[in-house]
């Protein structure tokens, strides 16, 4: 869900990034709509999710830590990270890069862009999977992490 902060790749989607800002001072009530609100936009639409079920995790979210500047932060660094991707040249270590191929705040370009830049990356695109971790790719996802592991682990 990420890119290598090369602006040519990775591109967003999202048609009006105000969506993605945090409510500013809002009750709980009103954060959990904005967050369900905000992952039927950014998440899987390959995978059903009830709003039940978001509104749980929003729930959680909140009452974990609610800091809209927070997120804030989160964005600006994003929005002005340098290019990555001399550096990610540098890696020897396996890795997995795990993209959606229907991710509209990071186009599956920047996760594939990652996976070229490091030397021996694998590339798990999930069909359907958006901007998150949606329940019915877990497995998938988790093997690939597990298979990855198996590669770092020293031949017996």
């Amino acid at each position: 869900m990420a890119s290598t902060g090369d602006r040519t790749v990775g591109e967003s989607s999202i048609e009006d990034p105000f969506a993605l800002l945090p409510v500013p001072d809002a009750d709980r009530e009103t954060a959990i709509a904005a967050d369900v609100a905000l992952y039927r936009l950014i998440g899987s639409p390959g995978f059903v999710t009830s709003d039940e079920e978001l509104a749980r995790r929003a729930a959680a979210k909140f009452d974990r830590a609610y800091h809209p500047a927070g997120t804030l932060r989160q964005l600006a660094a994003a929005a002005t990270a340098a290019d990555r991707t001399e550096g990610l040249h540098t890696l020897r270590m396996p890795a997995v890069v795990i993209h959606g191929d229907s991710d509209p705040l990071v186009g599956p370009s920047g996760g594939r862009a990652t996976a070229d830049a490091i030397p021996g990356a694998r590339l798990l695109t999930v069909p359907g999977m958006g901007h998150d971790l949606p329940e019915g790719a877990w497995k998938l996802i988790a093997d690939a992490i597990v298979a990855n592991a198996v590669r770092a682990s020293p031949a017996p």
